[in-house]
């Protein structure tokens, strides 16, 4: 709901308990006070002023949020604001398991929420009282949960990688490439001439279910294409990033 929704709607609640105190009191609808058409302007000029217009940007924890005042949640942010609104995100995330808030003001200054306190003029860097640092290394338990979906991933993409499900004609991935050998994941993104254009390994992937294997492409957020890239890179642990080698 707007904020000029709610304003005309708080305008029209009170319209509506001064008639019913007045019907109490033996007075007539007449001599009940409406909603002036002068309310529902006075709305209007407020917010064509943008004075509640605002967009909220979400880090990629989805715990830190920036409200930036005076851009609407539909327009495009010029470059320059999109980049404060990054910078300060990106200092937001010092705090990791934090949830907070930050408010950009028309007067550029900036207010910081957390655990129910407000830090006022605040500055990108500066110590944040109302919350702990807590970027660290990770803790043994999340290594640990951390490794193993990872190997359960990696053992998925063993299994399809060695099976003909994903095939038509009983090939499999492993049949060409043992262990994923000749495969050279390291090497991607690269012009692959097969495709006549620059591609990433799942793109060769694909070219390979569709015409060795005779299967059907995958959508690049299959759970099975993500799984065959996990296992294929995997096979390749500790080699050097070198995209476009041939």
């Amino acid at each position: 709901m707007s904020a000029r929704n709610v304003l005309v709607g708080i305008v029209a609640l009170c319209a509506g308990v001064t008639a019913v105190l007045a019907s109490a009191a033996g007075v007539g609808p007449a001599d009940a006070t409406p909603l002036e058409p002068s309310s529902v302007a006075a709305v209007a000029a407020v917010e064509a002023e943008g004075r509640w217009t605002s967009r909220s940007v979400w880090a990629c924890d989805r715990r830190k949020v920036v409200v930036v005042e005076g851009v609407r949640p539909d327009e495009k942010m010029p470059r320059e604001k999109a980049q404060q609104v990054a910078d300060l995100l990106m200092d937001l995330m010092r705090f990791c398991s934090e949830e907070i808030s930050a408010h950009i003001g028309r007067d550029q200054r900036i207010t910081v929420r957390a655990n129910g306190l407000v830090v006022e003029d605040y500055v990108p860097g500066q110590d944040l009282p109302i919350v702990k640092a807590s970027f660290s290394e990770p803790t043994r338990k999340e290594m640990m949960i951390w490794d193993a979906e990872l190997k359960k991933l990696v053992a998925e993409g063993d299994r399809l990688f060695h099976s003909d499900e994903i095939g038509g004609n009983g090939v499999a991935c492993a049949m060409c490439h043992p262990h994923a050998s000749n495969t050279h994941p390291e090497t991607y993104p690269k012009f692959q001439t097969q495709l006549k254009k620059v591609a990433l390994l799942r793109d060769m992937v694909n070219w390979c279910i569709l015409n060795p294997l005779e299967g059907k492409e995958l959508p690049y957020d299959d759970p099975r294409m993500v799984a065959l890239e996990a296992y294929i890179l995997s096979q390749r642990a500790g080699k050097t990033l070198e995209a476009g080698k041939h």
